[in-house]
């Protein structure tokens, strides 16, 4: 095998990892590969053919999301099997992401700049999968083509949704408490549409929290206050003082299980003392799950709290954040209000995106995917953590961000303008403050999957350059 890649060589085309990608397809047509036959490990293409690891790899992971290779954990990448191209496409994939070795780029190679803004996650298989849903759905959509989304088309997906969502710590519910949104965005809009009364109403959020919040809280002109947070999350005294100055305030934001931006969490006794603040206060408390990968490690607050619990979560943190499908679930006998302001609202989802949504979240290959998609989440940390964990940074393996705090001699906006010199798009800490409100020297980082490690560890080393070497100026 080795003489077909001095044989081939490459076609004198740009960027150079299409033309690896031609020239493999081409030796797969000819026969020069066969199906089952292993290829080289980056590395050693890239030195035969003398093009950087980094192309090869960009190479190998366009031929592996469309199928014509893949890779196994542990044994390399391989010439798939086109007869299996439909079981491929159905999810039905190897527990596997395409075999990239970490090293950087050529210190001469031109990087593209790596955005780190957003979790993008790797694909575990939801890409065929969708891709295969979407085309029967096409030719026989159960929900038809020319009706308006209502409650009972909507059944098969609130169903889905309910079941996706068993074994979640949120009390008990069935599909009539789930309401369908366009993502967790929309989901945190419905809550406020649902709960906020009078003309200047008050939210409360964390200090740092998900923007999300604010952003929606604006949109219902909303005044929205921080409370002071430790690393346990929300302190329970800040709350009640900030409740006592603020009467009119109806509801706290807040997200226990995964903390944007800081990878917090909330322990149960936390938890259980700002359910009894909340209580006093008659606030109701409104709980954002969508950053959670894995399992829940406690109880939530509409389990806590049935009375005042709301939950919002959706698929864009664990399948994928392209189909905009979310959903919120309120308190006992808020259900009714809870529909009323989706269907006053935008009546409801697409009945195209409604079927697509009963059969996505019901299939029995979802949670294979996204325990793949989730454990390539895990080897972008892990390649974070080796390249930063020198720093002050906080990570878990299962969530698609890290939260870094800046040494002496950073400043965090200047950190991230200076990182996106190098090609890195990250959040400064102030991105999660409110406007007045004073931010510390750190910025947040996302997981982006729909880069290779390679791309990935290189980038984390231009950021590990910068940290190195803070400014010396002093302005004046």
């Amino acid at each position: 095998m080795d003489t077909i890649w001095v044989q081939s060589g490459l076609r004198d085309t740009k960027p150079k990892y299409k033309a690896v990608v031609a020239m493999i397809r081409d030796q797969i047509a000819s026969g020069g590969l066969t199906v089952g036959e292993k290829l080289p490990p980056v590395r050693d293409l890239a030195w035969r053919l003398q093009i950087t690891p980094g192309t090869v790899a960009r190479a190998y992971t366009v031929l592996t999301d469309s199928g014509v290779l893949h890779a196994e954990v542990g044994r390399g990448t391989f010439v798939s099997d086109p007869t299996t191209t439909v079981d491929r496409e159905a999810g039905e994939l190897p527990l596997n992401l395409i075999e990239i070795d970490t090293i950087a780029h050529d210190s001469h190679h031109d990087y593209n700049a790596v955005n780190l803004f957003s979790p993008h996650l790797p694909n575990g298989g939801q890409v065929e999968l969708i891709r295969h849903l979407l085309a029967e759905i096409a030719q026989e959509p159960p929900s038809g083509l020319m009706h308006y989304p209502s409650r009972r088309s909507a059944r098969p997906a609130r169903l889905a949704m309910a079941q996706w969502l068993n074994g979640a710590p949120i009390g008990q519910f069935d599909e009539n408490d789930v309401v369908l949104s366009h993502g967790g965005q929309n989901a945190i809009l419905l809550v406020f549409q649902t709960i906020l009364r009078g003309k200047r109403p008050v939210v409360f959020v964390e200090d740092l929290a998900y923007p999300g919040f604010r952003r929606a809280a604006e949109l219902l002109r909303a005044d929205i206050v921080p409370i002071p947070c430790d690393r346990d999350g929300i302190i329970p005294e800040a709350l009640a003082f900030q409740a006592e100055r603020h009467p009119e305030a109806q509801v706290l934001c807040t997200s226990p299980e995964v903390h944007s931006p800081t990878c917090g969490f909330t322990p149960m006794e936390r938890r259980h003392a700002l359910v009894e603040v909340a209580r006093r206060a008659d606030l109701q408390i409104l709980e954002d799950d969508c950053y959670r990968m894995g399992r829940a490690e406690g109880e939530g607050y509409r389990q806590l709290a049935p009375e005042r619990g709301w939950y919002v979560t959706s698929l864009s943190k664990s399948v994928t954040p392209a189909l905009r499908i979310g959903c919120a679930i309120g308190p006992r006998g808020m259900s009714a209000a809870l529909h009323r302001s989706a269907e006053h609202g935008f009546f409801g989802l697409a009945t195209p995106i409604l079927d697509l949504t009963a059969a996505l979240l019901a299939h029995p290959k979802l949670p294979r995917i996204m325990e793949v998609s989730r454990l390539g989440v895990e080897r972008y940390v892990k390649v974070a953590v080796n390249t930063l964990g020198g720093y002050d940074l906080l990570w878990r393996r299962d969530v698609p961000f890290f939260w870094l705090q800046l040494p002496q001699g950073w400043r965090a906006t200047a950190f991230c303008q200076a990182a996106e010199k190098q090609g890195v798009q990250i959040r400064a800490a102030e991105e999660f403050a409110c406007r007045d409100a004073h931010s510390p020297h750190a910025v947040r980082m996302a997981v982006n999957g729909g880069v290779s490690l390679n791309s990935f560890e290189a980038a984390m080393l231009r950021l590990r350059k910068l940290l190195d070497n803070p400014p010396e100026e002093i302005g004046v």
